[in-house]
């Protein structure tokens, strides 16, 4: 961490003490740090950026192979295919049955009321044909005319009752036909759940094939955020766990930078406070900055402080965050001069170091 971190010079006397209410400080930018990994175990098929590169946040940094995904992938299409089409087809024939219901009861219905009429009817001429017979053969005994008339309306009588048991066969038919076409409400209520479970099994090679798109895609290692590649890991062609890191990456639009200020003037700096930074890159473009966290704890002055004298010194280390990094000039590792403002009104100045 010592390269990383911030050292303080501060000068109290003389033609480079700052005014009252401002206080200058120095050191490095840094950035918040980013491990770039893969979700899942797999082997390295491309690696597209290299340390010092800059990243925008979704570029594809890297690539895992992805032959076994794919190959997934139509695996899933397909069988998602097919349960669409059982769906299809299964609501296909609801659409036909519905149709094919009423119409079946309603000619079942026709059936059964003719089926009636005519057993009405049957059931008249039966009993007709037994009164005619019961006169016929009392004439016969009276000798009013001859046996075979009485054999003629024997016959006839066998024949309505035969029509009659015809009839009433007919009645039961058309009943149970009417019966059968009724059932057909039965038969659309179940092919409603016919369709209702191959539309789950739908729902299912779905959701199987959203999954499979979704590990498609984590195989493109992207970039979670803009910044610069500090390390690369790995080399192309090597096997990664889920979780290995392949890149390190700093976040641009997070730049801070770490100053200690001596405990002598620390109780002046607050939270929030603003503060301007300026780099030797940009020499006449101040940085706006926030004081963001301020250290409960003093050390000692950090070695890079060049005399012994403010070596043994202690301070506190405050953190200054960039309110913005314009087109993202300002990258870890610059040396930067830093000014806090702790007394409203006082006009702004350069560091004098």
């Amino acid at each position: 961490m010592l390269a990383g971190m911030a050292y303080f010079f501060y000068v109290q006397s003389g033609k480079r003490t700052l005014p009252d209410g401002l206080i200058q400080a120095n050191g490095r930018l840094e950035g918040d740090h980013v491990i770039v990994s893969p979700k899942i175990a797999n082997r390295i098929a491309d690696l597209r950026v290299r340390e010092g590169d800059t990243v925008v946040a979704g570029q594809i940094l890297a690539m895992l192979d992805d032959s076994q995904a794919n190959a997934r992938v139509k695996q899933l299409e397909s069988a998602a295919n097919a349960a669409r089409a059982q769906v299809d087809a299964a609501k296909s024939a609801y659409a036909v049955l519905k149709k094919e219901v009423p119409n079946a009861i309603g000619i079942a219905e026709a059936n059964l009321s003719r089926a009636r009429n005519g057993a009405a009817k049957a059931q008249s001429s039966a009993q007709q044909a037994a009164r005619e017979s019961e006169r016929v053969h009392m004439l016969v005994e009276r000798h009013f005319i001859d046996a075979q008339r009485a054999e003629q309306a024997d016959l006839a009588l066998t024949a309505a009752r035969s029509d009659e048991h015809s009839a009433q066969d007919a009645v039961r038919q058309a009943d149970k036909q009417l019966a059968d076409a009724r059932l057909g409400w039965d038969r659309l209520q179940a092919k409603a759940a016919e369709i209702a479970a191959l539309e789950a099994q739908l729902a299912q090679a779905r959701a199987a094939l959203e999954e499979a798109h979704s590990v498609l895609d984590d195989l493109a290692i992207k970039a979670p955020s803009a910044g610069v590649v500090l390390t690369r890991f790995r080399d192309k062609g090597e096997v990664l766990g889920a979780g290995s890191p392949i890149f390190d990456i700093v976040d641009l639009d997070k730049l801070y930078l770490n100053v200690y200020v001596p405990e002598t003037l620390i109780g002046k700096v607050r939270l929030n406070l603003p503060a301007r930074l300026y780099t030797d890159t940009f020499p006449d473009t101040p940085f706006a900055a926030t004081v963001k966290t301020i250290s409960s704890r003093a050390e000692f002055t950090p070695k890079e402080v060049q005399t012994q004298d403010e070596r043994t010194k202690l301070t506190y280390a405050v953190r200054l965050y960039l309110d913005k990094n314009p087109d993202h000039r300002l990258t870890p590792g610059l040396p930067a001069d830093a000014v806090i403002r702790w007394k409203e009104g006082v006009e702004w100045t350069r560091p004098r170091w």
